[in-house]
């Protein structure tokens, strides 16, 4: 990779048009941001595949929680893999460990077996491993092209330290993408500090609701939806330093 990436986080195929108009290089499509993403729909899928030209990642997590995951959620997980495959996604981003926190190599084998062809990051379920380094050889040897991570801690600037010794890790193996947190106002800051060419934001704004009618129920759902903003997607296109 030549320059560095912006990912969104997009939420609907609103938010996937938004992250392409404001120069993201990549969309990682998902529903239920404030659960951490989780799988969206069939539909979702499919409109956002014939409306961005920009490649196209779609989120396999089938419910909030933690990634240990049994073998009914392994096969939900598997069939919407497929369901990528079949509507000709770019990727999928996905993750499953095992109670000692450890990289489950049998289930996440079984679902890159699914995704043949397609790109794969193994999500922030890697910010659950016991053993980082132990577990980044793991998942390179799982064939997986990156890792989404915020070092451990609640933003990628707090675990900037540990995600600049992955990235040295890793070496031309995988790469290393910073999220959780990620703005404007510090993108610059973290790429010095970790070195990092690819990183991920959901760039959203809370929109008002366009309800006329506004029964006290509407103020405890917080209006409207949330949405990737283009103004915070040029931002931070904007922001992202040159490399060298």
């Amino acid at each position: 990779m030549s320059a560095r990436l912006l990912e969104v986080a997009a939420n609907s195929v609103a938010s996937a048009l938004a992250a392409q108009a404001g120069g993201a290089g990549r969309v990682e499509l998902c529903s239920a941001l404030e659960l951490g993403g989780l799988t969206p729909s069939y539909a979702i899928i499919a409109m956002a595949r014939e409306r961005l030209r920009i490649p196209l990642y779609v989120l396999i997590r089938p419910r909030p929680g933690d990634f240990l995951y049994d073998d009914e959620e392994c096969e939900a997980m598997r069939r919407d893999v497929e369901t990528c495959v079949a509507l000709g996604c770019d990727g999928v981003v996905l993750g499953v460990l095992d109670a000692d926190g450890d990289v489950d190599m049998e289930r996440c084998y079984g679902l890159l077996a699914a995704a043949g062809h397609l790109g794969v990051t193994f999500h922030r379920a890697f910010d659950l491993v016991r053993d980082p380094r132990r577990s980044l050889d793991d998942v390179i040897a799982l064939g997986c092209e990156r890792v989404l991570t915020s070092g451990g801690q609640a933003s990628a600037l707090e675990g900037a330290p540990l995600i600049r010794e992955l990235i040295a890790q890793a070496g031309d193996r995988i790469a290393i993408m910073p999220g959780a947190g990620v703005t404007a106002a510090n993108l610059a800051t973290l790429a010095a500090a970790t070195g990092a060419r690819e990183f991920h934001a959901s760039a959203k704004r809370q929109l008002a609701s366009g309800m006329r009618h506004r029964p006290p129920l509407l103020a405890d759902m917080q209006g409207g939806e949330l949405r990737s903003d283009i103004e915070q997607v040029r931002a931070l296109v904007r922001a992202l330093p040159p490399i060298g």
